[in-house]
């Protein structure tokens, strides 16, 4: 068998019962996820108030995104040799340091540096791809796919919770308030971290845990492994598609929705909504992912997120359009990451979770980037979001085709290779 055959990862002891480590866990993606999800409330007033373009805004966003992603292998592999701990604080720290930087950003430039640069190299240390691999490290294995369900869900109940709270804050305070306010609460991530520290590479396990299979593989073998393996490309390649949508919708929907007719609250009770909806859709891909082939979840949730946005673009605007679009949209949100992270571990085990998940998870910032910075782009060449929705639609009908074809097994990995 594949993995731990006792179905216990390295041991937990001690305060850190399983629950302690799943809600601390689910916790740090809460608060990491929430500023991030509701920088779109602060384009138009940011952008009005330093006379600028929205290319300028989505453009550091842009960036955070890509580096986001690219770091994300690098602070996995990272995590994946010396520990979970040591790469979450640090990744607090800089998040905190960029957005609080951000708020007393005047002119292009530091706008960049802060927004794009500090907060892309935070995001990729604190974010819940890093959990998710603690949860797969620490947690019992019946407990591993709803455990990543629960992760990505927290984000999501973040999401939730800052959205409205960044319309409140910047109506009642000003945007410059909110975004300090927001450092300090990313600050509540360095305690909480203690809870998801993994082992370092060179720890010894607990007498009588069971090494997984191939866990002895250096970081060069897993990656010739995983970029030789078919499926793992094809889950790559979809996973872009998943960031293209997200990036601009969280970015440019409140826009679009004031663009349209609609009100600024409209666009923070979307989000809100899509958070809400993704804590239920989350949790279910979770659990369907440990009774259903992963793969065919994962081209449900692309081609039905591609019908979402034909339902937004070619209804007439209203609040009942719009909130139906949040709640269908929200149900398909995050809930990519449990399959996508389940299907990782499934094929390589859980030795380099954080980097291989990492290296598709920057595939899913590249398309991030793209959605966001041609958001603004385009928004300002013609005026209007159409080609970039209807991108949205092209590239959800490819991932949905491209995933059928993954084999769900363990990657063959001989004994004289594991060794």
């Amino acid at each position: 068998m594949h993995g731990n055959t006792s179905g216990a990862p390295n041991p937990i002891a001690g305060w850190r019962t399983p629950a302690v480590v799943l809600v601390c866990g689910c916790l740090i993606s809460l608060i990491g996820f929430g500023p991030r999800s509701a920088l779109g409330f602060f384009l138009t007033p940011m952008s009005s108030d330093n006379g600028w373009g929205r290319e300028v805004f989505a453009l550091s966003v842009a960036m955070q995104t890509l580096l986001y992603g690219a770091a994300q292998p690098f602070s996995g592999a990272l995590a994946d040799c010396f520990g979970t701990v040591r790469v979450v604080i640090v990744g607090a720290l800089l998040y905190a340091a960029g957005i609080y930087m951000m708020a007393h950003a005047t002119t292009p430039g530091e706008l960049y540096l802060s927004s794009g640069v500090v907060i892309g190299f935070g995001l990729s240390g604190c974010s819940f791809n890093l959990i998710i691999s603690s949860f797969g490290k620490l947690l019992p294995e019946s407990w591993r796919l709803l455990s990543f369900g629960l992760g990505t869900a927290s984000g999501s109940f973040g999401q939730f919770l800052f959205s409205p709270l960044g319309v409140y804050l910047i109506q009642a305070f000003g945007w410059r308030t909110t975004l300090e306010i927001f450092a300090g609460l990313l600050l509540l991530i360095i305690p909480l971290a203690i809870a998801v520290a993994t082992p370092r590479q060179d720890e010894p396990a607990q007498a009588g845990a069971t090494q997984e299979t191939g866990s002895s593989q250096n970081y060069k073998q897993a990656l010739s492994e995983a970029f030789g393996h078919r499926s793992y490309i094809l889950l790559v390649l979809g996973f872009f598609t998943c960031g293209f949508q997200l990036g601009f919708v969280t970015l440019h929907l409140p826009s679009y929705l004031v663009d349209r007719g609609l009100s600024a609250e409209i666009g923070g009770w979307t989000l809100g909504v899509i958070g809400l909806f993704n804590i239920v859709g989350a949790i279910l891909s979770g659990w369907l992912g440990g009774r259903m082939p992963k793969r065919y979840i994962l081209s449900f949730i692309y081609f039905a997120r591609a019908g979402a946005v034909v339902f937004l673009i070619m209804l007439p605007p209203s609040p009942v359009v719009t909130l139906l679009y949040g709640a269908v949209t929200g149900l398909l949100w995050l809930s990519s990451v449990p399959p996508t992270s389940g299907l990782v571990a499934l094929m390589f085990g859980t030795r380099w979770l954080a980097m291989l998940f990492g290296i598709a998870f920057f595939s899913h910032q590249v398309g991030g980037f793209l959605g966001v910075y041609l958001g603004g782009v385009l928004f300002e060449r013609t005026g209007s979001y159409d080609i970039v929705w209807w991108l949205s639609v092209l590239f959800g009908v490819i991932s949905a085709v491209i995933n059928l074809p993954i084999v769900e097994k363990p990657v063959a990995r001989s004994a004289t290779a594991a060794a």
